[in-house]
């Protein structure tokens, strides 16, 4: 140190003081301090760092403008442009201040940190390892308080933000426990997904998830699971889901497939031309690409050839069981591949289906024809939108309507047949 005092007090013990840039460290340890100035109180147990304070130890490293460390109980507390760097996992906390308790024998054996006033902490589970590109990028967590302990478990509470490239949450309270792979989001929690528009490019891509509580599955620092539970609703590229229960897979920072289910409020699928319900859902969706729909239990879903198509000619099909294949064209007007209706299955208990079929060579433009078929399985075979054939298996029947033509009456015809029409005789009693 640059100078040193010595102050006795009253009760015979001596307060320290030293100035003009302070260097230290413990003995028989790797842990250093440096300062601009400290006091010393033996009495209390207690070191105080002034200005520029450095404290590198073997799971920290911390700056801040001022410090006090308590040795009885290996508590250190830093305020003022505060950072804090876990040197095992790379985590990095920001923020006015932290309190920092050591694992230390017969005190803790678990190192535990506190900071309020709204930090921010750049989240990593473990160190990047040579060559790992894909998980280089921490999770941005901000919150009114953080808690940590170990590497491995957090908490933040309120107004609570998570931000990475392909990931966004927000909610009042958060759990994170990498041991266990589990996270929890409660308080109006809000989930977004950006795998696909990092991926691509595609602005708008991705998903959207909220409910009463979300759930956090984690493997190998990213998030792999994603649960609502109670009031769940969740929003893709080409559909919006509503249920009790969703549960959204992702791989590679992309949705992969969706799970929902439900008794208070059943699944229920709608996208711009179709919609399904059912007491159980999933959805494909490899690469956030739209591939297949299976709903299980009173399925029910609707398609509409297009945007302008009226209530009353909404196609219709329903039973125990139903497949809804999709398949991927280029949109003609964005230039990019979109996923189109293709196959519709219903199974069981028995399968029903309406359709109404349009004749493209009709001038008269009387309607569309009626189908009501009903069987073991019914397949509605899509081309372009419309539907192309519908193919009823197993016991089976139905009826088809045509529409009846438009007469064109002749009303000159019709006056002088009326003339010449002999008058009706009276007629004969009924046998």
């Amino acid at each position: 140190m640059g100078h040193y005092a010595e102050i006795p007090n009253a009760d015979g013990t001596k307060t320290l003081h030293g100035g003009g840039g302070v260097l230290a460290h413990c003995a028989g340890t790797s842990t250093s301090i440096s300062a601009d100035s400290f006091a010393h109180y033996p009495a209390l147990g207690r070191l105080d760092l002034i200005g520029r304070v450095v404290i590198r130890d073997t799971g920290i490293a911390l700056d801040s403008r001022f410090a006090s460390y308590f040795l009885r109980n290996e508590r250190l507390e830093a305020h003022n442009n505060v950072v804090a760097v876990n040197r095992r996992t790379g985590s990095v906390l920001r923020g006015p201040n932290l309190l920092y308790l050591r694992a230390a024998k017969g005190i803790r054996d678990t190192v535990e940190m506190y900071a309020t006033q709204r930090p921010t902490v750049e989240y990593r589970q473990t160190q990047t390892q040579p060559g790992d590109t894909t998980s280089n990028e921490p999770y941005i967590i901000v919150g009114d308080r953080l808690r940590f302990k170990g590497d491995d478990r957090m908490w933040a509470g309120g107004k609570v933000t998570i931000d990475r490239s392909d990931f966004a949450a927000r909610s009042d309270s958060m759990l994170l426990d990498q041991t266990t792979g589990f996270g929890v989001l409660v308080g109006s929690p809000r989930v977004e997904g950006r795998g696909r528009a990092v991926a691509t490019g595609d602005a708008g891509k991705g998903y959207t998830l909220v409910g009463t509580r979300i759930e956090l599955g984690l493997a190998q620092r990213d998030i792999r699971q994603v649960k609502a539970l109670g009031h769940g609703k969740t929003t893709g590229a080409d559909w919006v889901l509503t249920a009790d229960t969703i549960d959204l897979r992702v791989a590679d920072r992309l949705l992969q497939q969706t799970f929902a289910w439900g008794d208070s409020s059943r699944p229920h699928a709608i996208s711009a031309l179709y919609t399904i319900q059912s007491d159980s859902l999933a959805i494909d969706s490899p690469g956030e690409i739209l591939t297949e729909s299976r709903a299980f239990g009173n399925a029910f879903s609707t398609a509409k050839r297009d945007s302008t198509t009226l209530p009353k000619e909404t196609d219709w099909i329903t039973g125990d069981s139903l497949t809804i294949r999709f398949a991927q064209e280029q949109d003609s007007l964005t230039n990019r591949p979109r996923s189109r209706l293709r196959e519709l299955v219903s199974r069981g208990a028995p399968a029903r289906a309406l359709t109404h079929h349009r004749d493209e060579r009709d001038t008269t433009k009387a309607g569309p024809s009626i189908n009501y078929s009903r069987g073991h399985q019914i397949t509605l075979a899509m081309l372009k939108n419309r539907i192309d054939r519908v193919v009823v298996a197993g016991k089976s029947d139905g009826v088809h309507l045509e529409p009846r033509p438009a007469v064109v009456a002749d009303s000159v015809k019709r006056a002088q047949s009326d003339s010449t029409r002999p008058a009706p005789s009276a007629a004969p009693p009924p046998p």
